[in-house]
């Protein structure tokens, strides 16, 4: 009987040291409220601000130019007037090719910061992980990847408030 005992003792005190330490974060709030991503996204707008500047000056550097033309376009001949339309034509196809271009290499910039922001959030969760004995750290957001999680799991505010802090010391 009392090895009887003895054994169910140690089959419970074996399961207990194997119980796994889970937890949650919830992705979204954690890349959207850490400091870096705020001060990424703060400089991609000043950056996308001032390019539109830029080609808003040159398209209105473009109507007045289309504006003049249309006053003076009853005092040319034909042949002038083709002309003067295919170079204005020209100048409006440039000025597309630029905003693309210029559009297309802000977004890809944006997207290579944000994409190394991403990177490094999930290699400090890998840590914090590690560190905090943690089995498994599930990502939650508006996929719904967690349906239902016990109160206590969710390890967000921590992580983001260490995140945070470190971005800080950098």
């Amino acid at each position: 009987m009392k090895k009887l005992f003895l054994i169910a003792v140690l089959s419970v005190f074996f399961v207990s040291c194997n119980e796994e330490k889970t937890a949650y974060v919830d992705t979204t709030k954690l890349i959207q409220e850490y400091q870096e991503m705020k001060d990424v996204e703060a400089e991609f707008s000043k950056k996308s601000d001032i390019v539109k500047g830029e080609l808003d000056s040159v398209a209105s550097a473009f109507q007045a130019e289309v504006q003049e033309y249309q006053s003076e376009m009853n005092s040319m001949s034909q042949a002038q007037r083709q002309e003067r339309e295919q170079e204005l034509m020209q100048k409006q196809q440039q000025l597309q090719q630029q905003q693309q271009q210029r559009g297309g290499v802000l977004r890809q910039e944006s997207d290579a910061a944000i994409d190394s922001i991403v990177e490094k959030v999930k290699n400090y969760v890998e840590e914090y992980g590690k560190e905090n004995g943690y089995t498994y750290i599930f990502g939650s957001n508006e996929s719904a990847s967690i349906m239902y999680a016990k109160d206590g799991l969710d390890i967000t505010e921590e992580i983001l408030e260490e995140l945070n802090a470190s971005y800080k010391k950098d």
